[in-house]
């Protein structure tokens, strides 16, 4: 597959028994053979290895297999699937998740979440035990044991607007405060009581049963006799830093934050119900239930397919702190979207509501109330009107009851963590479809916000009815001739990319799409385009409308409102802006032209556009008239870099258990001159528009949120015009002082006399 294949790397070849093994590797150079044992040694050859699994005499009652390194796979097609699929995504990672097996791995970070919705250590041992078909290897039972024990001990409380590290055991605190981190974050207040230097108070029966089994016999018995807890004080800025410091890979005393709201004096109530017709389906049910498990509130990541309905899981348990609430949102669009959602699943009154974005700056009447905005309006740092800065200081000096964020994989982003140390909250959930990003950073979400109380299995939900059944394809289109020369010619690399998006194939491929799902089905179709050059191409030949970066809010708000309600408007052309958080129920087609390299998130984001389910549910269930009520089209041209993004891009759809189809003859050979650039002199004009147009108006559209997407790039250079410093494009130029007139600052001045020159500048300065 042209360049792609030259990047995948090669597979070795692994073996499972040693006389297999002697015979396969006669027919190898003896380099490779020692590649393999080299791999044996490091226990890679292992991984495959389950002969020493242990199997029970009914193992074939039992839905799944437990291995000694933390994996476990489960077959779908057992009688107790169901009640295996809740207990495994509660205490382990899912890995894949095709139609008849899964694999799930354990981690310290899952074993923490498990711990923090109720689940007992002896319990996760147990249960793994009997639905094992096979014996629990000791390594599984001790890892469990070990990642679980300090569960529960230290406790991060917020009051009146200070942070506090509480715990019934001050010999805990004192391991803690051996900490460097933790010392450096630790504010020392006078007049304090105790020996050890911590603050003192009576505990109001904080160490309750569920989590007595995780503490031994004597500390127990000493909690009993002084019923007082201990605390010190943090500094808010270092919240982040201490939290890290706790977590199962450091110093192992995860911190517990649970927010015990129904006995909250100090904080006003928000007088606010879900409305009768707000019936939250099965599994929201079980998502808010990891939440309020124990009558509390706990802080953490819900993970549902988009079109699952996140936004009544939000509302939901808004109403259920019934306390102030700071809903966070990608962009304007979808702050006007959480303001309705909250207005339509519940009794709140409109002046208790506010949206805060640059064009709309409200304010709620009352002590309490929900402010919707946008992660860029609270982390911003430069100069702000006054109403702004009024509103931005309300916002920081408040101590909300809940911390509502959606799309949260955004969060790790360098400017939307500053979000959670500028605001003070008792609880914060994370919501997500899609919870993976590029550059690692998606473990940060532990202790930035907590753990991972729940995620929905994507297929499930198809098999309920719950969400549409889409039929995804790889459309391949081959390169003209004339493109594919100039995609190979190396003074055209910075235009590789618009030479492929631009490829006439694939622009007769779509136009042949929108027309088929425009007329024969009478669709709704979102055409993705990351390549701006390309998007406002495509839009103006199809003569459809585009919304990109730089549409106005109001432009955006107008063309959405045509695209759901009139029936002459069934495309139209978005840039990555509709990636996230954009509400498009009506849309039910995708056919992606450019894409954003490798990312798996943005593929799973824009399908997500089309996972509404739709019609009735009789039909839309398996089997039903219509069974794939959805359809999405990502177009590839073949023989170029795309290819290999593709797959790659497809990676995290696959271990949600889709499968993409490869369609090579789109559009059909008969079709001629109807569809657009039939002609070789069209063909080649194109090739002339592209090819003459500068490097920075063929290049990818940067948004603010792409510090993800940055993982992606392998130079962090950014292409630039002279034209973009004149500040059109935002970009202003400025000069500082770096200090080098300063007396024994910068570089030193030059000589004046001439003879002291270096010899290589006599002659210049002569």
């Amino acid at each position: 597959m042209g360049n792609g294949d030259k990047v995948r790397p090669s597979k070795k070849i692994k073996f499972s028994n040693k006389e297999h093994r002697s015979t396969a590797v006669e027919d190898y150079d003896p380099s490779y053979a020692e590649d393999i044992d080299d791999d044996y040694r490091d226990g890679e050859g292992k991984k495959w290895d389950f002969t020493e699994l242990e199997l029970k005499p009914d193992h074939a009652n039992r839905p799944l297999w437990a291995c000694a390194d933390g994996r476990i796979f489960l077959e779908t097609f057992s009688p107790l699937y169901k009640q295996a699929y809740d207990f495994l995504i509660a205490i382990a990672e899912p890995v894949c998740r095709p139609e008849s097996m899964h694999e799930y791995n354990l981690t310290p970070h899952s074993l923490y979440a498990a711990v923090s919705v109720g689940l007992e250590t002896e319990t996760i041992v147990s249960v793994l035990s009997k639905l094992s078909k096979t014996k629990l290897p000791k390594e599984m039972i001790k890892f469990i044991h070990d990642s679980t024990a300090n569960y529960g001990k230290v406790k991060l409380v917020l009051k009146k607007n200070r942070y506090f590290v509480e715990s019934p055991f001050p010999e805990v605190l004192k391991r803690l405060l051996k900490d460097e981190v933790i010392v450096q974050a630790r504010i020392s207040t006078e007049g304090l009581h105790g020996s050890d230097g911590f603050t003192v108070s009576k505990s109001m029966g904080e160490i309750e049963g569920r989590h007595d089994e995780l503490l031994n016999e004597a500390e127990l018995a000493a909690a009993a006799e002084e019923k007082e807890t201990h605390s010190f004080e943090i500094d808010p800025a270092q919240v982040e830093n201490v939290k890290q410091r706790c977590l199962p890979n450091a110093l192992n005393y995860p911190m517990l934050e649970e927010y015990d709201f129904r006995n909250d004096t100090v904080n006003p109530d928000l007088d606010m119900e879900l409305k009768p017709q707000a019936q939250p389906r099965p599994y929201q049910e079980k998502s808010l239930s990891k939440m309020f498990g124990n009558g509390r509130a706990r802080s953490g990541i819900i993970v549902l397919p988009c079109g699952a309905g996140k936004s009544l899981v939000g509302v939901s348990a808004a109403s259920r702190i019934k306390k102030s609430c700071l809903c966070l949102a990608t962009n304007a669009v979808s702050v006007d979207q959480w303001a309705f959602q909250f207005k339509l699943w519940s009794t709140i009154r409109d002046e208790q509501i506010c949206r805060f974005t640059s064009d709309s700056k409200e304010r709620f009447r009352g002590n309490a109330g929900v402010v919707v905005t946008t992660y860029n309006m609270v982390a911003f740092g430069g100069k702000r009107s006054e109403e702004s800065e009024k509103i931005i200081e309300e916002i920081r000096n408040r101590e909300w009851g809940l911390l509502l964020m959606d799309e949260v994989h955004v969060v790790p982003a360098h400017m939307f963590r500053k979000v959670i140390s500028l605001t003070k909250s008792h609880c914060k959930l994370g919501l997500t479809a899609t919870l993976v990003r590029e550059d690692e950073r998606i473990t940060d979400l532990n202790f930035l916000i907590g753990p991972k109380l729940y995620e929905a299995n994507w297929l499930d939900l198809v098999k309920g009815g719950f969400i549409a059944n889409v039929q995804c394809a790889e459309v391949w289109c081959p390169m003209t001739k004339e493109f594919f020369a100039e995609y190979l010619k190396k003074e055209n690399s910075k235009k590789k990319q618009a030479l492929y998006v631009m490829n006439p194939n694939k622009f007769r491929a779509c136009e042949f799409l929108i027309r088929f799902h425009e007329q024969q089905r009478g669709d709704k179709i979102i055409v993705f385009a990351d390549n701006l050059f390309a998007l406002t191409e495509y839009a103006m030949k199809l003569r459809k409308p585009m919304i990109y970066g730089a549409t106005s809010h109001v432009e955006r708000t107008k063309i959405l409102e045509a695209f759901k309600t009139s029936r002459d408007v069934n495309t139209i052309f978005l840039s990555k802006v509709g990636d996230n958080s954009i509400d498009i129920p009506e849309a039910n087609v995708i056919i992606q032209i450019s894409s954003h390299a490798g990312s798996r998130r943005q593929e799973a984001q824009r399908l997500g556009r089309i996972l509404r389910a739709k019609g009735r549910l009789q039909d839309r269930m398996a089997g039903g008239k219509e069974e794939y009520n959805a359809f999405f089209y990502s177009l590839v041209s073949t023989d170029t870099q795309e290819m290999y993004y593709s797959t790659k891009r497809q990676q995290f759809l696959i271990d949600q258990g889709y499968s993409f189809k490869v369609i090579t003859s789109l559009p059909p050979p008969d079709s001629g001159p109807e569809l657009s650039y039939h002609r070789l002199d069209e063909q080649l004009a194109l090739l002339g528009k592209v090819l003459s147009a500068g490097d920075d108006a063929v290049g990818l559209e940067q948004l603010e949120e792409d510090a993800d997407g940055m993982a992606l790039q392998k130079a962090r250079r950014s292409a630039g015009s002279m034209s973009a410093m004149s500040g059109a494009s935002g970009m202003v130029y400025m000069e500082y002082n770096t200090g080098q007139k300063r007396p024994g600052h910068g570089m030193k001045s030059k000589p004046k006399d001439p003879s002291k020159r270096h010899h290589l500048f006599k002659k210049r300065f002569g």
